[in-house]
């Protein structure tokens, strides 16, 4: 278990009276459980802090969870040490004084200098080299070791025996790190001064565990105690660890931001607003928003390389909803993503030339490469809607429907290699892009310190040349003071003093005024660099944009709903945890109170927060102009009705049937 500074914690028991409909809170890697709420956030707050060892590998500053992934790693890797060298070495650990830094090198170098029996390695003999087997050690009073070898041959069988010096064999490497003996040492022992092996270790390898002679003098004895000394001792013991244990919980206050759920009302607690509720006014079902919101942001995101204009959300759903089969904006969309299709020579483009089908898609004959790709496809479901858009009548589908064929092509055009190829070239534009920013933001961190340094140079400057211009005042003072008690200074050579003050001071201040300037001018150009850099990231930011990848959520908030926000569209939009549920927000005004009604406490709202903060002004900004848009359309409105029936004025553009004025300007010829 881990360590809580370098001592042995011990867990919550479990309450004896706990209830099988009782509502708990349970520590999920500890399975401890808590009737209370604050006792479990006290604890969970605890096991967060950086204050934990490792106990196999005494690895240190790390929480509580860190700390018994090391000790699992490190025990897996205790199991793989070799089952030979597990008694030397153990015999070796009993009883031993030494530091474990000093212990490890101790039994590193014993094991390097000296071989096991049954151990295979290279000999040399006759000036070669061969493999052989350690048969038996022999320990003669000689200066070196001398072992009994069994040389093989390439299939390990013995040819011969003979007796050999450490010299003549070549000893590998151990198969095992510092770090691993380190850790071995560890789980095998419960004691450290001295190191002492856990009783059935010991027993296993019939390693002695009597204290020896010359340590029983250094070891002060202890008392051996009755069973009901000993009892007492230990409830003593259990009752003062956990005393401290609370003590140290509540010693560490509670560090935010935790898991959402978890937080409750505080009296530090800012006045949050109530969040408003998001509108869901769609005109497709509800369970076909996703699919349209991915469809539509797909085809305006590479509006480029489809050769496609982009066109509003809104356009979009009304065209969707529309019951014309020829609309051209769907009918474009259409168009633009199968002809990448055509471009991309695989399935779809072989499957167009055994029909013998030209390369070029129009508004009569769309309908026929659509139901190609759908036979294609393979897909049961979509099939069956093949006779119903070779008749013409693709119209009267479904919306559900409509929106399953798009989403069908979108993920074939995903998987495409002409899709890919562009991905991939985004993807290391924005990298180069992203070097470039960091090493613009350092340039101008550099600059700024600068202009700081210079600013305090300059007022050091003006203090000296302050003083410098007071001493030659001070020198007349005294030289008129010594003038008046000796009466040999002339008014001639006194004036002389005076004049010589005036041009010293005068220079001082001239001086002064031009290394003024002069830093001046230097920061003004530096300030100017400053400008131009702040302009550059601008517009890389701008450039790492235009090479759109996908669009990520801003986060979460505290029910796990997460939040929206397109490049082309001035609304956040508000998914359900079970993706069940779409809204939107429109308008500023419910931006402010969303973002007032998020709990900084939590991680899920701290961090949405922070995407929201660092997107406001964009955000905002793009939902005022469309809302000031909608005022100007109003306006003119009324402004129509109001005008006298003698004028008959033209009759105005619906804006629900805008998407039938889409034209693609970007379509190839």
């Amino acid at each position: 278990m881990p360590l809580l500074k370098r001592k042995p914690f011990s867990l919550s028991e479990r309450p004896d009276d706990l209830k099988s409909d009782e509502l708990v809170f349970q520590i999920r890697f500890t399975k401890e459980i808590f009737r209370d709420y604050r006792e479990y956030l006290q604890r969970i707050n605890l096991y967060r802090q950086r204050v934990w060892t490792c106990k196999s590998t005494g690895k240190g500053n790390l929480t509580y969870e860190e700390a018994l992934v090391s000790e699992k790693q490190a025990i897996e890797k205790v199991q793989q040490f070799p089952k030979e060298l597990m008694e030397p070495v153990l015999r070796d650990v009993q009883f031993s004084m030494l530091p474990l830094r000093d212990l490890v090198t101790s039994i590193s170098a014993k094991l390097k200098e000296r071989l096991l029996e049954g151990t295979e390695i290279y000999g040399r003999k006759n000036n070669r080299i061969y493999p052989c087997k350690i048969v038996k050690v022999i320990d003669e009073e000689v200066e070196k070791t001398q072992y009994q070898v069994a040389w093989l041959d390439k299939d390990k069988k013995v040819t011969e025996n003979a007796v050999v010096s450490g010299d003549d064999l070549i000893k590998r490497k151990l198969p095992f790190s510092r770090d691993v003996l380190k850790s071995f040492i560890r789980e095998s022992t419960y004691r450290s001064a001295p190191w002492v092996l856990h009783d059935k270790l010991a027993q296993k390898y019939g390693i002695s565990t009597n204290l020896p002679e010359e340590l029983r003098d250094k070891i002060s004895p202890k008392r051996k105690l009755s069973k009901k000394d000993q009892e007492a001792n230990n409830g003593e013991r259990k009752r003062k660890k956990l005393k401290n244990d609370e003590e140290i919980e509540n010693d560490v206050p509670i560090k935010y931001p935790i898991d959402d759920l978890l937080v409750r009302p505080a009296a530090d607690d800012p006045v949050f607003t109530t969040r408003p509720p998001p509108t869901r006014d769609f005109k497709v079902p509800m369970e076909c928003v996703g699919d349209l919101l991915m469809i539509w942001d797909f085809c305006c995101s590479y509006s480029r390389l489809l050769n496609l204009s982009p066109f509003s959300l809104d356009d979009f759903e009304n065209a969707i909803c529309h019951k014309d089969s020829n609309v051209v904006l769907i009918v474009e969309s259409y168009s633009a993503l199968l002809r990448l299709l055509i471009k991309d020579d695989g399935d779809y483009f072989v499957a167009l030339q055994k029909k013998k089908r030209k390369a070029k898609i129009s508004l009569v004959t769309w309908t026929d490469y659509m139901c190609d790709f759908l036979e294609l496809a393979g897909n049961e479901e979509l099939s069956t809607h093949i006779t119903t858009i070779k008749r013409g009548h693709y119209g009267i589908l479904a919306i559900h429907a409509k929106l399953a064929i798009f989403a069908q092509l979108v993920n074939e055009v995903l998987a495409c290699n002409v899709m890919r190829e562009k991905l991939d070239e985004y993807i290391e534009e924005r990298k180069a892009l992203a070097a470039e920013k960091r090493g613009e933001a350092l340039e101008q961190g550099r600059m700024r310190r600068e202009i700081k340094e210079m600013a305090k140079g300059t007022s050091n400057g003006v203090e000296h040349n302050g003083d410098a211009s007071k001493k030659p005042a001070e020198k007349k003072h005294t030289s008129e003071n010594s003038g008046k008690k000796q009466g040999n200074t002339s008014e001639k050579e006194a004036n002389k003093v005076k004049v010589g003050a005036e041009v010293t001071v005068t220079s001082n201040k001239d001086s002064a005024a031009k290394g003024s300037k002069k830093s001046m001018d230097t920061e003004k150009n530096k300030t100017e660099d400053i400008t131009n850099i702040q302009q550059r990231k601008e517009y890389l930011d701008r450039e790492m944009e235009k090479r759109f990848i996908r669009t990520n959520p801003l986060g979460k908030d505290r029910d796990y709903n997460r939040y929206w926000y397109f490049r082309k569209e001035a609304r956040i939009f508000v998914e359900s945890c079970d993706h069940k549920q779409w809204g939107y927000y429109a308008t500023k005004p419910e931006v402010d109170a969303l973002m007032g009604s998020l709990n900084e406490k939590g991680e899920r709202e701290k961090a949405l927060k922070q995407q929201l903060e660092k997107r406001y002004n964009k955000i905002s900004g793009e939902m005022q102009k469309k809302s000031k848009e909608a005022q100007r359309i109003q306006m003119e409105e009324e402004a129509a009705l109001r005008r006298s029936s003698r004028v008959r004025a033209p009759p105005r553009d619906n804006p629900a049937r805008a998407f039938l004025k889409y034209a693609n300007k970007l379509k190839e010829d």
